[in-house]
């Protein structure tokens, strides 16, 4: 009994291994036919791809072939025809932009000749406009004609004497006089006698108080005998008439007479009589 059922176990052991061995053998089988169905699939289409890319290549040598058959079967007639057409166009535009260039210069040149003209007739203009103003500060800056006047009112009580002698009551002499002496009570005020600069103001010992104005020519004027000089400064441009000071009694050797003014006129440092120029 035992013998026989150890039998049994073995044939059933045996079966099952059998089963077993087929199954195995079986799924390969399957897995082989499915990866060569894949397999397959995959070399056709590569295979079309192939064939498309050969046909593509193919059809591009072609047409290249031809384009540059084409091109080479060009005749030697036809590319000197292309040359001289090429040149014949060249020297067409030089041609035309000479031309051009031209009809601007003479365009600009019947400009530019009217323009130069109103130039010139400006430049001749603005010169007279010029010269004109020139005349004009000359004569603007030409020193006024000048004359000489009373420098105050009043009676002349001592004349001009260089070559004959008066009294001087201050120094009780006889004595040579080279001015006028003009009575006017003190403070009276004191013109120019003529346009002029002063030069000095200066208190003399003999003189007194006293200015002294240059005019043109070399011509001066003394103003003595004065109380203030207030009026004016040194190198102050003055005009005929214009007040310089005021009448007083500061001059030493007329300080015995009544108040006036003393006054005279040279020319290049030599007294000249009042009586000849002043009007």
């Amino acid at each position: 009994m035992r013998r026989d059922a150890r039998r049994r176990e073995r044939k059933e052991k045996n079966h099952n291994l059998f089963y077993i061995g087929g199954s195995v053998v079986l799924i390969g089988l399957i897995a082989f036919a499915i990866t060569f169905v894949v397999y397959g699939n995959k070399m056709d289409k590569q295979a079309n791809i192939d064939s498309q890319k050969i046909a593509s290549l193919v059809r591009e040598s072609t047409a290249d072939s031809e384009e540059v058959s084409t091109s080479e079967g060009k005749t030697i007639e036809e590319s000197k025809n292309e040359i001289q057409n090429t040149i014949s166009k060249s020297t067409q535009n030089t041609v035309d932009n000479t031309t051009t260039k031209t009809t601007n210069s003479t365009n600009t040149t019947k400009i530019e000749e009217p323009t130069k003209v109103q130039d010139t007739t400006k430049k001749e203009e603005t010169k007279k406009e010029e010269s004109k103003k020139a005349e004009t500060k000359k004569e603007e800056s030409k020193p006024e004609v000048f004359s000489f006047a009373k420098p105050v009112d009043g009676e002349i009580i001592k004349e001009y004497a260089k070559d004959n002698l008066v009294y001087s009551e201050t120094l009780e002499e006889w004595t040579n006089h080279l001015g006028w002496d003009i009575k006017a009570d003190k403070t009276t005020v004191v013109k120019a006698s003529a346009i002029g600069k002063v030069k000095s103001i200066k208190n003399d010992p003999r003189y007194g108080l006293s200015i002294i104005i240059e005019h043109q020519d070399g011509y001066e004027t003394l103003y003595s005998n004065l109380l203030s000089t207030e009026f004016v400064t040194v190198g102050e441009e003055v005009k005929q008439g214009q007040s310089i000071g005021t009448v007083g009694n500061t001059a030493a050797f007329e300080i015995a007479d009544t108040a006036h003014l003393h006054f005279e006129i040279t020319k290049n440092g030599e007294n000249i009589d009042p009586s000849t120029l002043v009007k």
